[in-house]
């Protein structure tokens, strides 16, 4: 059976069925940390374009796939239909927000100056790695949710969904995989070091995914929620830190043109395969 087909993901197993997509997502990771392998510098206002290119389908994935699915799943419950979506979204943001707060990480284009959460002697490579291992978190999150909401028989949860966002998130996990790796290669790491530490970002999707797909499988009431805390994840770190990121160099009309470009991209999918 084709693995590209939408047939082949119907006839697995949900928690199989997200470990492979975040193993996907997870490669689509390192496949953009391989690019230090061909350019050493890569011009400031590429990257920050790649930055809003991920928050676009970030925010797009938030919406189309998260938060939509989850007010239509409410409907009929004894709590109004916008409630779990709310509660869950609040709570996704809460949670980024004091783990934020806590795990020692930097800011790509910040000086080591300005790494936040607890205070550490790290190594900058070391705290880059965890600001994107920061984004990845909800994302992997995200795509698990998605495909245990197939073993609910929930009226919303569709195959196409699930696999829709998680093309989305391997298309904007590669320029961030890129992301990572650059500045390390600039910083004169070697290239198999700056490729090992940009792919190492992405290996926490398919921790998160697996998680997330068994969490809603066997707590099934709990799916429309699940949905709105990886939104509400996902926001945080669009607002939080690559918009931010992605403006700091003042490159702002080609970052904010790239989340546009990114929303369309994730949006097409979304609506063309759910």
């Amino acid at each position: 059976m084709d693995i590209m087909s939408l047939t082949y993901w119907a006839n697995i197993n949900p928690l199989m069925a997200a470990l492979m997509a975040t193993l996907f997502t997870w490669g689509m990771t390192a496949l953009g940390a391989s690019g230090v392998f061909f350019l050493k510098n890569v011009n400031q206002k590429t990257l920050d374009a790649m930055l809003g290119f991920a928050a676009g389908i970030m925010i797009a994935a938030s919406f189309w796939s998260l938060l939509a699915p989850a007010i239509e799943m409410s409907e009929g419950l004894s709590v109004p239909n916008w409630f779990p979506a709310a509660v869950g979204f609040a709570f996704g943001g809460i949670v980024l927000y004091i783990v934020d707060k806590i795990l020692p990480h930097l800011h790509l284009n910040f000086p080591i100056e300005e790494a936040e959460g607890v205070k550490t002697s790290w190594h900058r490579s070391v705290l880059l790695v965890l600001a994107i291992t920061l984004h990845n978190i909800p994302e992997g999150l995200a795509v698990g949710v998605a495909f245990g909401a197939l073993a609910t028989e929930a009226s919303t949860a569709s195959v196409s969904g699930a696999v829709a966002l998680a093309l989305g998130i391997g298309i904007q996990n590669f320029p961030e995989g890129f992301a990572v790796s650059a500045p390390l290669r600039r910083e004169n790491m070697s290239r198999l070091k700056s490729f090992w530490y940009g792919q190492l970002s992405g290996v926490v999707e398919p921790v998160a995914g697996v998680l997330g797909a068994a969490l809603v499988i066997v707590a099934k009431p709990i799916l429309p929620y699940a949905l709105s805390f990886a939104a509400g994840a996902m926001i945080f770190v669009v607002v939080e830190e690559l918009i931010p990121e992605a403006q700091r160099k003042k490159n702002t009309d080609i970052a904010t043109v790239a989340t546009l470009g990114g929303f369309i991209v994730m949006m097409v999918l979304d609506v063309a395969l759910g």
